[in-house]
């Protein structure tokens, strides 16, 4: 098949080209409960730019260059290629989106519902993921998709959505109708919280950006205040909040000063969830204990809630703003993403 491997670390991303357009062997079925998935959309992350850039290496290649050759790309969606002898559920030709984290099932963290802590793998960071024609995974991960959506439009849904939709579920469970959040950075990820947030809560929605364009894409997605971030973005969120800030700030961005930045804008016992990563938090204790705020991460959601998901998406709740490059194309996909250059997510199609 074909797919396109990266070789080699580039800590500064300023090589050309990251991503090889190689000939590989197909996945195969090894365990009874396998399926191969024709990759019918791969999502873009930012996440990838961080593995070219080596960020991910301590904690998934310690051993310096030997996960690499890797073939990228942790969010897919297609259709069933291919199914192991006990796979019950599903048939050769259903469309599927896949959850990233391929785990057994029998673990601790899985029996209560945590896949992404499960022990197992990370198809497209500890092993070989979706930039390629065909995709193993197992058939846990797998959630049908409805008649309405289409792989090549969902795909970004199985990391990017369901990390937003996890942190805006988070948020969305506490805040009350006369509340406000913040949302910075509404991107890939933050366009899509902006929607979950608007479809389960009621309260008043503050999005915070440098990109024009990504403001517009909130503002389409349920925003009730835009605020530019132009170095004012703290005083005009509280001047929103009457001057305390906001109940919940999620922040999608995680870097260039958007932490500091993002507790600022949290009132007292308010809670600051952390997505975008990049850069070290860094607050006196003290500060913590007097305002009694919480500093919240989140990874990627459970299986569960990528059904979640795919539930809102069905319904025209959340869309997700993509653009297509053929599979040959990812190296631009890939530069196009770190110059800023794409509206909501960029989806490789072989």
């Amino acid at each position: 098949m074909k797919a396109q491997v990266l070789r080699t670390y580039d800590p500064a991303l300023t090589a050309p080209h990251w991503v090889h357009d190689e000939t590989v062997a197909d996945p195969k079925i090894i365990k009874s409960q396998d399926v191969v998935v024709r990759i019918g959309g791969a999502g873009v992350c930012r996440t990838d730019l961080h593995i070219i850039e080596g960020i991910w290496r301590p904690h998934m290649d310690p051993n310096g260059n030997a996960l690499l050759p890797l073939i990228m790309g942790h969010e897919n969606a297609g259709w069933i290629e291919e199914i192991g002898p006990e796979v019950e559920g599903f048939k050769i030709g259903d469309p599927v989106i896949v959850h990233p984290k391929i785990t057994g099932g029998t673990c601790l963290a899985c029996r209560r519902g945590h896949d992404m802590h499960g022990d197992g793998t990370f198809p497209g960071l500890d092993s070989n993921g979706g930039y390629a024609e065909y995709l193993a995974t197992s058939a846990r991960n797998l959630v049908a998709l409805p008649k309405t959506l289409a792989p090549k439009d969902v795909a970004p849904y199985s990391d990017a959505g369901l990390t937003a939709y996890r942190a805006a579920k988070k948020a969305a469970q506490t805040l009350l109708p006369d509340q406000s959040v913040v949302v910075i950075g509404a991107g890939g990820l933050g366009h899509i919280g902006v929607q979950v947030l608007r479809a389960m809560c009621a309260a008043t929605i503050i999005v915070v950006d440098k990109s024009d364009i990504s403001l517009e894409l909130a503002g389409h997605g349920g925003a009730d205040h835009l605020i530019k971030a132009d170095g004012g973005e703290v005083e005009a969120v509280k001047a929103l909040t009457g001057g305390k800030g906001a109940e919940a700030v999620l922040d999608f961005v995680g870097e260039r000063g958007t932490t500091k930045k993002g507790l600022d804008m949290t009132r007292p016992m308010g809670s600051y969830y952390i997505v975008g990563y990049g850069e070290d938090i860094q607050i006196p204790t003290v500060d913590l204990i007097i305002t009694e705020r919480n500093i919240i991460g989140n990874l990627v959601g459970t299986w569960a809630e990528l059904n979640e998901l795919m539930a809102l998406a069905d319904r025209g709740l959340v869309e997700l703003a993509t653009k297509h490059y053929a599979l040959k194309d990812a190296n631009l996909a890939l530069q196009d993403l770190h110059h800023g250059k794409i509206k909501g997510r960029a989806v490789l199609i072989p």
